[in-house]
């Protein structure tokens, strides 16, 4: 079959490898579509743990079963799914295992027309989504499902900040507050992102290169609630002046590096500072639940078919997409 292959940093090729068997318990997912995310490019770029070469990487992706293994329910044969990329959560609800991984490193990813997984991490694709759609689902949604709900506790008719709205994370976050009954606004440097978030129901944005946009955002409207970022660094301290007294802060992850935290800020205003990854099985049983009740349909910005799967991971190294970038595996 066909696969992204890497073999050492930045080395990237679309080549042969061998099919994937069932062990007992796991099924071989036949791939539609996969989509890519940061950690991707992070793997391929050298800068993520525990590398490993070669690598099969892809986190995201949705298909048909088409071969069982020993134990597994004859009646998943044949059924539309959707990948949950974590693996190994644990039994505690409030923080994952030692053990926990992500599907791409170290087990064989998505970018590729087949996979084999456990039938536990499997669900079945919900109906309203295409499989463009569903591919570019599954890491973002829990991601951003168990930042909003899990740690933010997110109440309808609060007022919500997502950060560096366009990243696939942050889109579903913007959707899902939304559909939540919340009422949101993000930043961006890009007016045209801006104006695509308040097409999918925020209220406003802020361009974060402007020093004062947090101060500007308090005196025109309030100050924010629940407030979702990703990128942490110089511009952390404005995410704090934008927030509520009381109000929650969520990282999930942090791509312009550390951020300073002004303590006394932090402490006088009784701000929440609160760290999220992934999420649990709870999490990814809810978040599907929630996306098929509301037909939340993921962006997907661009499409590009396997055998250019180097021109999507250049895509994303320059960051100019708005919601998920997505593999084509077979039409």
């Amino acid at each position: 079959m066909l696969a992204v292959h890497l073999t050492a940093v930045n080395q990237l090729t679309v080549t042969e490898v061998p099919e994937p068997q069932p062990a007992p318990g796991e099924v071989v997912v036949a791939l539609r579509a996969a989509a890519l995310n940061h950690r991707d490019v992070w793997i391929k770029s050298g800068l993520y743990a525990g590398l490993k070469w070669p690598c099969l990487p892809g986190s995201d992706g949705a298909g048909e079963v088409v071969a069982l293994g020993a134990g597994v329910d004859a009646a998943w044969l044949g059924r539309d799914v959707i990948i949950n990329p974590c693996f190994g959560w644990g039994d505690r609800e409030d923080a994952q295992a030692t053990d926990f991984s992500i599907l791409g490193l170290p087990r064989p990813g998505t970018l590729a027309e087949k996979i084999a997984v456990p039938v536990a991490q499997v669900e079945r694709r919900p109906a309203h989504l295409s499989w463009l759609e569903a591919a570019a689902l599954p890491l973002g949604g829990l991601t951003a499902y168990r930042a909003v709900f899990a740690r933010a506790r997110l109440r309808a008719g609060e007022r919500v900040l997502v950060s560096g709205i366009g990243g696939g994370v942050a889109t579903l976050a913007l959707q899902f507050a939304v559909a939540a009954g919340a009422r949101v606004w993000v930043t961006s440097s890009s007016p045209e992102k801006i104006a695509r978030a308040v097409a999918l129901g925020a209220e406003g944005g802020f361009d974060y290169r402007d020093e004062q946009w947090a101060a500007k955002a308090v005196k025109s409207g309030g100050p924010f609630d629940v407030v979702i970022d990703s990128a942490g660094g110089d511009g952390f301290g404005r995410l704090i002046d934008a927030a509520a007294s009381g109000g929650r802060i969520v990282i999930y992850g942090a791509t312009r590096g550390d951020g300073v935290l002004p303590m006394r800020k932090v402490f006088w205003r009784h701000l929440s500072v609160l760290g999220s990854t992934m999420g649990s099985p709870a999490d990814w049983g809810a978040m599907v639940a929630f996306v098929a009740a509301k037909r939340i349909r993921p962006v997907v910005g661009e499409v590009f078919p396997l055998e250019q799967a180097g021109d999507a991971f250049a895509r994303m190294e320059r960051g100019e997409q708005f919601g998920k970038i997505v593999v084509m595996l077979r039409t």
